[in-house]
């Protein structure tokens, strides 16, 4: 079977290092591209780190970007040209954002997803028909837990499981945000979701959802403690995605939950 040739952009970054040490242990994949938003005098694996550009990327099959909102659309950009497929790990892009990243895709597949763990993937799943089911009499809000490294907030994933829970209501997401808390002992539910983020230690990452009515609470939550769970996933996202047309996918895609 013929590799996939893999570009990895902010290969420095906590993500970056761990989908390379996980592509050492995947016979599938071959590395081919390294990229950081500053030119680095350095080589991994005998590759050497280059910025973002045609020459550097147009030896890839396909390229995984877990960077920021602006080098993820110089990466699509690029990719655009090239032809070339990409997962995004990215979060923090704004509606408008969004919008244009969804016009790339009918051009080239990508596969974009908050979190690639499909533990979380199947935990929004499950948000999505408790937030259906328990219906207008049950508040809910969103809690989450990362390293004190991690800058935004809330984190991509609390902002899926928001979006969740408005899908499971038929609503607009942007709509339903509520207040974003950060390192709160307590926090309230609201007409709105209400977010709060801590971040403390080396803490992977934890994440929570809650429902109430006022006579009872259903909670749903997940837990990480291995960072390997979600590079694993990006290179589960990267084989799903060789194999599809232009348009913007995402992990239920890939675990193929109804609609």
């Amino acid at each position: 079977m013929k590799k996939i040739n893999l570009g990895i952009t902010g290969c420095l970054g906590r993500m970056g290092q761990q989908i390379i040490k996980s592509v050492r242990s995947d016979k599938k994949f071959k590395l081919t591209a390294l990229t950081e938003s500053s030119n680095i005098n350095k080589k991994i694996n005998g590759i050497k780190i280059s910025k973002n550009d045609l020459t550097t990327l147009k030896k890839t099959d396909l390229i995984i970007d877990f960077t920021t909102p602006k080098c993820t659309f110089e990466i699509l950009r690029i990719a655009q040209t090239l032809k070339k497929r990409v997962v995004i790990g990215t979060t923090g892009f704004t509606k408008k954002e969004e919008i244009l990243i969804k016009k790339i895709s009918k051009k080239i597949p990508i596969l974009k997803a908050g979190n690639m763990s499909l533990g979380i993937n199947l935990l929004m799943y499950l948000t999505e028909i408790a937030s259906s089911s328990l219906g207008k009499n049950f508040l809910s809000k969103v809690f989450e837990i990362h390293h004190r490294h991690k800058k935004d907030y809330p984190s991509g994933t609390a902002l899926m499981l928001g979006r969740g829970i408005a899908t499971g209501q038929n609503k607009d997401f942007y709509n339903l945000v509520g207040k974003k808390y950060l390192n709160r002992k307590t926090f309230p539910y609201g007409n709105k979701i209400n977010f709060n983020s801590i971040r403390k230690g080396e803490i992977i990452g934890e994440h929570e959802v809650k429902f109430s009515s006022g006579k009872e609470i259903i909670t749903l939550n997940h837990e990480a403690f291995d960072r390997a769970l979600y590079s694993e996933g990006a290179l589960t996202a990267a084989k799903w995605l060789m194999k599809k047309k232009p348009g913007l996918y995402s992990m239920r895609d890939l675990m193929n939950f109804k609609k």
